[in-house]
């Protein structure tokens, strides 16, 4: 469930219609405004995400242990 709230006068006021019971407790979080991406590198992004997908679905992994261990002999 997602409930949008604003700051009015230092308070948060949540006008939304709800089917929680009276009394519920409610934590709030504030939304991140998200990355600070272009469109180039966030283009970019998904195109190393679709192929790092595409070399998964052929098989083409390295187990995440294989990968730490690696790492470890390096240091």
């Amino acid at each position: 469930m997602v409930l949008r709230a604003v700051v009015r006068e230092g308070r948060l006021l949540v006008d939304e219609p709800t089917t929680l019971p009276e009394g519920t407790v409610v934590d709030l979080v504030v939304d991140d405004e998200g990355d600070d991406l272009d469109e180039a590198e966030r283009a970019a992004l998904h195109a190393h995400l679709e192929a790092s997908w595409k070399a998964s679905e052929r098989g083409e992994v390295v187990p995440a242990a294989d990968v730490l261990a690696e790492l470890r002999r390096r240091s």
